[in-house]
């Protein structure tokens, strides 16, 4: 496949090419380069259109998980993941290096501490998060994210033009193969990451809602919330088919 150049290829379609180069397990080179050559005046569009954001962060962030699992295993591995893997630069946009933390935190959640149940702000902001990060937090991207683990959901490409649709779809498909009700006990048994981003969902109120949304639960249940355990195996390459 070949790679254009910034000017004649958008950001969100590098992103997205470079997902799908990681995917086919070819060459992710020329791609991550011209993400890190684009400048702030080709990156216009993600700094001011929402779809083009979500879709490009939300590639950039499942790509860099590939190209990090790929290249530095070890980081994954180590007994302290969280600080190693999720802090060391997985790949590089418009001279500024990116963590896995940084492009969740920092933008996709639009500088929300990884801390405090999705409750706290972010202590420390870089100039280059203020000025790229989504204005307003969109929990499905927790359904789009993936880190690598064997709990995570599977990637998909997005594209600006559909990525509320692709979102719809992400959201309902994990929900479908995580999440089960039982109706007799007034239990709701979710994904671990609706505790750790309790208030991205807006508490239990909101968790509540959101499976009502997506006809998880009946639209008149309020069961109580568990939390199932989160399984850390390593699963690279958990593309959908």
């Amino acid at each position: 496949m070949e790679v254009r150049e910034p000017s004649a290829s958008t950001p969100a379609t590098l992103a997205r090419e470079l997902l799908v180069a990681c995917k086919r397990g070819t060459a992710t080179e020329a791609y991550a380069s011209a993400l890190a050559s684009l400048d702030d005046a080709d990156l216009e569009r993600v700094r001011t259109d929402r779809e083009t954001a979500l879709a490009f962060w939300l590639n950039c962030y499942n790509a860099g998980t590939q190209l990090l699992l790929d290249d530095r295993p070890a980081l994954y591995e180590s007994p302290l993941r969280v600080v190693r893997f999720f802090r060391t630069p997985a790949l590089t946009v418009g001279g500024t290096p990116l963590s896995l933390g940084r492009i969740e935190n920092g933008l996709l959640r639009g500088g929300r501490s990884k801390y405090g149940l999705g409750y706290l702000p972010k202590l420390h902001s870089t100039s280059f998060e203020r000025r790229y990060r989504l204005s307003s937090l969109d929990p499905r991207i927790h359904f789009a994210l993936n880190c690598g683990a064997a709990s995570c959901p599977a990637i998909r490409a997005y594209e600006p033009d559909a990525v509320d649709e692709q979102l719809d779809l992400a959201t309902r498909t994990y929900l479908d193969a995580t999440v089960t009700y039982d109706a007799d006990g007034g239990v709701v048994r979710v994904p671990r990451v609706f505790l750790w981003y309790r208030g991205d969902f807006g508490g239990g109120a909101g968790i509540r809602r959101l499976l009502r949304e997506y006809g998880i639960v009946p639209a008149d249940a309020s069961p109580s919330i568990r939390h199932r355990a989160w399984d850390w195996s390593k699963t690279p390459g958990k593309f959908v088919a």
